[in-house]
């Protein structure tokens, strides 16, 4: 297990953006846990048998969870990038199967998906993670 710049960087702008959200959730509003548990059951729809403050606390701390995993160094990277992988693709999933969050062509963010639309480039960064190989060292001075 090397040392990559290039994957510290991801896993520092992924796990702080991850932990940080699930830091703002733990006191969050009942309501307002209600409506990201309605956006999420679209995808994952064993969510819905939650109570809302259920929902919300479960959210904060796998969030709060996740982040940390992201931002401990002596996790594998690959390891990281397979619990980000299945995180992200859960939210582009959300964000895919949510009315009023795509253009026509089910791809393309409207105003009102764009928020959403962001949890792409935490797919993006799971895949860098997941595949990223070390190049070998080089004997031929």
């Amino acid at each position: 297990m090397g040392f990559s710049i290039s994957n510290a960087a991801l896993r520092l702008v992924s796990g702080g953006f991850i932990l940080n959200s699930g830091i703002n959730k733990l006191n969050l509003p009942a309501e307002h846990a209600a409506g990201l548990q309605e956006m999420a059951q679209r995808a994952i729809p064993q969510v819905g048998h939650l109570k809302p403050e259920q929902f919300g606390k479960y959210l904060s701390y796998s969030e709060i969870g996740l982040g940390a995993l992201i931002l401990t160094p002596f996790i594998p990277s690959r390891l990281a990038g397979l619990a980000l992988g299945a995180f992200s693709g859960g939210l582009v999933a959300t964000y895919l199967k949510t009315p009023g969050m795509t253009e026509a062509d089910g791809v393309r963010p409207t105003v009102a998906g764009t928020p959403l639309a962001k949890d792409f480039w935490l797919a993006g960064i799971a895949v860098a993670l997941l595949f990223n190989r070390k190049r070998a060292a080089s004997n031929s001075q």
